[in-house]
């Protein structure tokens, strides 16, 4: 009886040991959290049942009933996609995280299973092809990309439909791009062609002392946007430009930047002596851009002054512009009249408590009267 026993445990510990056998899939994941570099192991495991392991060592080659195991397990890791490395806001803190894809490599892997279950063993290493994505977390930090430097936002509340269009589209041209130390970043050049061949749709501009329909109206919400980013990182301007008029999209008055090729473009130098990397999000809910900028810790601080107003002058007279959605002899509201004004915005940059540079934006205002859509055969028009 005794023997009869210990002969049932030996089987259930052999057993057992068999169900133990596992396919371990082995890697690493990096991430920047706080401006440091981190690399935690990812370890992923499936399991190969006793029977498929005791029928392998018997017939000394891996049994069929290993397959299903096989292919649900290249499902899942073919499924993993090599993912470039993006800041996200994790509880107040930016976290930069990346996904190395993966392929199977199942001839290996078969060898590695087959070689262990023979031998005695209760693991086998799982081999996969790696795809690391081109921007790589350990790419941001050899490019001192570690912290998260500045924002700047706008609201484009009450924008019709081609306006914002317009707005998403050059905000995605400018989503997950480096700027290189020393290198001026230049806007016309980084959003390239406006016109229907790149995304961009038809909408009211600046034009003539009032407004008119062109390719890629409405992409001055976008220059703003990141001009107020660069400008509170730091960066000396190299051209900017403001509008015509005041426009309450762009308020606070004189934080703007716009842009029409070729004669008016946003540049500004990047002198923080690393890559900086920028990042575009959107709220087609809330009507909010934003664009943030990544870096290196210059231990630089910012601050921009609230704009002091001054010369106010009287709105001009209003002025119409065709719009084929109106009836012969109507007219419809396309723009308010502004006050004509200047704004003076200051911005004080310190470096380890002493102030390092100061400059001041001006932005000169004139008059704009109210422009009325009427229909392209009105007399008005004249």
């Amino acid at each position: 009886m005794k023997r009869l026993l210990t002969t049932l445990t030996l089987a259930l510990v052999a057993s057992a040991h068999a169900a133990d056998f596992k396919l371990i899939l082995k890697d690493e994941a990096s991430t920047i959290r706080k401006g440091e570099l981190k690399t935690t192991p990812i370890v992923k495991s499936w399991a190969v049942p006793a029977a498929s392991v005791q029928a392998t060592r018997k017939v000394k080659r891996l049994s069929t009933t290993v397959t299903p195991i096989l292919d649900r397990m290249e499902k899942t890791i073919n499924a993993r996609q090599p993912k470039p490395a993006v800041f996200r806001n994790v509880k107040g803190s930016w976290v930069a995280t990346d996904q190395t894809g993966w392929t199977l490599d199942r001839a290996a892997t078969k060898a590695n299973l087959l070689k262990a279950i023979l031998s005695g063993k209760d693991t086998a290493q799982v081999e996969v092809k790696r795809a690391v994505p081109d921007r790589s977390v350990k790419v941001l930090a050899q490019r001192g990309v570690l912290w998260h430097v500045a924002t700047g936002t706008s609201n484009y509340a009450g924008s019709p439909d081609f306006r914002e269009k317009n707005i998403l589209v050059g905000a995605s041209k400018l989503d997950n791009f480096f700027i290189a130390p020393g290198h001026e970043f230049n806007f016309n050049e980084e959003i390239g062609q406006i016109d229907a061949s790149t995304g961009f749709v038809k909408g009211f501009v600046i034009s003539g002392g009032t407004l008119s329909k062109e390719d890629g109206g409405g992409i001055c919400q976008v220059s703003t946007t990141i001009f107020r980013a660069l400008y509170q990182a730091g960066l000396p301007i190299t051209e900017r430009h403001e509008h015509s008029h005041r426009v309450k999209y762009y308020d606070p008055v004189g934080f703007e930047a716009t842009v029409y090729a070729p004669s008016k473009n946003l540049r500004m130098k990047n002198d923080t002596g690393k890559h900086l990397f920028i990042q575009a999000a959107w709220d087609t809910r809330a009507k909010t851009l934003r664009f943030d900028v990544f870096g290196a810790n210059t231990g630089r601080t910012v601050n921009i002054s609230k704009p002091v107003i001054t010369d106010f002058k009287a709105p001009a007279d209003p002025s119409y512009t065709p719009d084929d959605r109106v009836a012969p002899g109507g007219r419809r509201l396309l723009d308010t009249p502004m006050q004509g004004m200047t704004s003076v915005i200051t911005r004080t940059v310190k470096a380890g408590g002493k102030v390092v540079s100061k400059d001041t934006l001006k932005s000169v205002y004139q008059p704009w009267g109210a422009v009325y859509g009427v229909n392209p055969k009105d007399k008005r028009l004249n």
